[in-house]
């Protein structure tokens, strides 16, 4: 026996062959690999010398999947399913042997397999629906049959990996081996199916799961309701439903045919092309451009956070999550307290759920420190600003602060807007500055915009990305301007919901549309729950806007019980009669008259905007490439991921029409609506955003 092709080598141990697939990084499943695994189990059944089989990979992985980048493409060579046919109909045993994660196509190839063994360290899963489709290759059926409709759908609608243990409780592995020892564990394995005959098992031929399941349609509906609001909006999750059903009520060929045909329909929607889009595009972020992989990297064992305030407590959190130490600093005792509280009360509710164990929360506490004295940050490596959003306040600490830290510390800035280059100027360190913009809740949400300054050095950069992937956060590399990237196009939307609303819409007519479009929650919405008294002040405030006029009558938000909606009971907006007169009257005085506004124009009036802003921050290079502004929107601002961002959402809706609204709004509305010199360049050339 010997090497079959560039990714697959075959070889025998004694009356044992071993297949080892080798094809780095991930051993995805290409053309050359699905042939090479073919032809390889074809040649050792064929070897009157074999007694069993063994499939295994070479590298940091077992087959991680289908190489995504081959999907909706015209199929060539032998196909997975072929594959399965031909290890599944073999006539010896064949015993997948898997480390590192074994997903999507290939954890289906190994469930055709006769048995499977895993070190401990193993993962599995099938994570299609995070690309909006469904496992195309009996994941639905094989796993339904071997684990039961009501587990199996939890994998397959989370899209998450479940773990060697779970795994071996299962059934879905026979046995595991030990760490580094997966080569032998096989063999020893392999050679016990041989002396002992024990049976070509075969998955497919399982039915005591699903005969348990059958005639209990309540199964099905019960998922229905838990999954329909994470779920709103996506296609995917209600092809997998009926492919699992179909595994319980139809013969297993029919059943195939049928989660195939489910697969296939799924793979040219413009969901599944977003879902796709959106996977290049989040490993993307972290390529960047000008920073060689030889870029040192700046060790952070301690980090210092200024402010212990909802940002501060949560951007504090993140890095505890990661064992690294952290001292906090307030200006008050009372507020140090108040952060500290919050941050243990997050923790003891976590434990709660059964996320962490009290002794997690202990540990994690334990690595905080707190002080009243900026002092306390002279041996932190990093140190994050978070006070309130006032350039003069943000310039004294960084003052301060540079003569405290020690020279070769990052001092960084969570600034929604502000300028980062006027706060480095403040210090003797411009080098050694930067943004660090995260989101509220900053211990929840993903995003982290890294906000590179003009002077902010390479390593510096080079630190901060790969402290955002070590704390969980996407880090997406942005440029200064005001409102970076997020709230730069954030404020377009902002600036159109205002003008909808006196011009004839009420907010909730704009926030259901909003809604209807993806979002979590319309604008109105959100400035309720994040209240409207933000920048707002009673001493200067003169009802010259409506959130003014909100602000001084009391209505402030969902925690004043009343906002732009009314908030009766657990937090359900209404619609309001008092905030309804308010608009009206607001209009009347304005010389406003007010129209009839169509679903349509409020939805373009929304996003078209975004896309003109981020066509304009493209063009000022604020970002590495167009696809991190969806990033950015996806994962900060609750874009809908089966849009694929805005940029992804203008490509697929036409720029020339995107352009051609733009012109009637600005004809009719003004120069809020001028398209970007870009966005004309592109359209005259026939081009797309994401090309760049």
């Amino acid at each position: 026996m010997a090497k079959i092709n560039t990714t697959t080598d075959l070889t025998r141990e004694d009356d044992v062959a071993v297949l080892t697939l080798d094809y780095p990084p991930v051993n995805a499943l290409s053309v050359d690999v699905r042939n090479g695994l073919h032809d390889s189990i074809e040649q050792a059944a064929s070897d009157t010398a074999v007694k069993a089989i063994i499939v295994m990979c070479a590298g940091r992985t077992f087959i991680a999947g289908a190489d995504v980048a081959d999907i909706g493409k015209p199929s060539a060579g032998i196909t997975t399913p072929e594959i399965q046919v031909t290890i599944e109909n073999a006539p010896k045993p064949i015993v997948a042997a898997m480390h590192g994660t074994a997903l999507g196509g290939g954890f289906e190839i190994a469930l055709t397999c006769h048995y499977r063994i895993a070190v401990p360290s193993a993962k599995f899963g099938l994570p299609e629906i995070k690309l909006g489709l469904i496992p195309g290759a009996g994941g639905t059926q094989r796993l339904t049959r071997l684990i039961g409709v009501e587990k199996a759908l939890e994998v397959i609608l989370s899209g998450t990996l479940f773990d060697a243990e779970q795994a071996l409780a299962w059934g879905v592995v026979d046995t595991l081996v030990g760490e580094g020892k997966l080569r032998e564990g096989a063999l020893a394995f392999a050679r016990k199916v041989i002396d002992t005959h024990m049976p070509l098992r075969k998955i497919r031929d399982l039915n005591d799961k699903i005969e348990a399941a059958r005639g209990h349609p309540e199964i099905f509906e019960k998922i229905r309701n838990d999954y329909a609001r994470r779920f709103r909006g996506f296609e995917a999750w209600q092809a997998a439903l009926r492919a699992v059903h179909a595994a319980m009520e139809r013969p297993f060929d029919e059943a195939m045919q049928l989660e195939r045909q489910e697969f296939l329909n799924l793979v040219p929607t413009p969901q599944s092309r977003a879902q796709r889009y959106v996977f290049f595009a989040e490993r993307n972020v972290w390529k960047i451009r000008d920073l060689p992989n030889s870029t040192p990297i700046l060790p952070v064992k301690k980090v210092g956070v200024i402010g212990a305030g909802t940002m501060g407590g949560g951007i504090s959190m993140n890095f505890l999550n990661a064992g690294i130490p952290v001292a906090i600093v307030e200006a008050t005792q009372e507020a140090l307290d108040r952060g500290l509280a919050t941050i243990r009360r997050n923790y003891e509710a976590t434990a709660k759920k059964g996320r962490l164990t009290q002794g997690d929360v202990e540990n994690r506490m334990g690595l905080l420190a707190s002080s009243l004295k900026l002092e306390t940050m002279a041996d932190c490596d990093l140190v994050v600003e978070a006070v309130y959003e006032n350039m003069d306040i943000k310039m004294e600490v960084f003052r301060k602060l540079d003569n405290i830290a020690k020279h070769d510390a990052i001092l960084a800035s969570n600034t929604s807007y502000l300028n980062i280059d006027e706060i480095a100027a403040v210090t003797i360190r411009p080098d050694r500055v930067l943004g660090l913009h995260f989101f509220s809740p900053a211990n929840v949400m993903r995003l982290l915009e890294v906000v590179r300054g003009n002077k902010t050095a390479k390593p510096v950069i080079a630190t901060a990305m790969q402290l955002a992937k070590r704390i969980g956060k996407i880090g997406v590399l942005v440029g200064v301007c005001h409102g970076f990237v997020g709230n730069r196009m954030l404020a377009q939307r902002q600036r159109e919901a205002r003008k909808l609303i006196l011009e004839g819409a009420m907010p909730w007519d704009v926030d259901r549309v909003v809604y209807d479009f993806g979002f979590p929650m319309g604008p109105f919405a959100m400035s309720d729950l994040a209240g409207l008294d933000i920048g707002w002040s009673k001493t200067t405030s003169t009802s010259s806007t409506i959130t003014e006029i909100l602000c001084e009558i009391g209505r402030r938000g969902q925690k004043t019980g009343a906002g732009y909606y009314d908030y009766l009971e657990a937090r359900n907006p209404k619609p309001s009669a008092m905030v309804e007169k308010i608009i009206l009257d607001f209009s009347a005085t304005k010389g406003i008259k007010r129209r009839a506004i169509s679903d349509s124009e409020i939805l373009e009036r929304c996003i078209y905007p975004m896309i003109n802003e981020g066509a304009a921050i493209i063009a000022e290079g604020k970002v590495q490439r167009a696809s991190d502004i969806d990033i950015v929107w996806i994962n900060g601002y609750g874009w809908p991921a089966y849009r694929g961002g805005p940029i992804f959402y203008a490509d697929l809706i036409g720029l020339d029409g995107v352009l051609a609204k733009l012109r009637e709004f600005e004809a009719t509305l003004g120069r809020d609506f001028t398209p970007a010199l870009l966005l004309e360049r592109l359209v005259a050339e026939n081009r797309r955003l994401q090309e760049l």
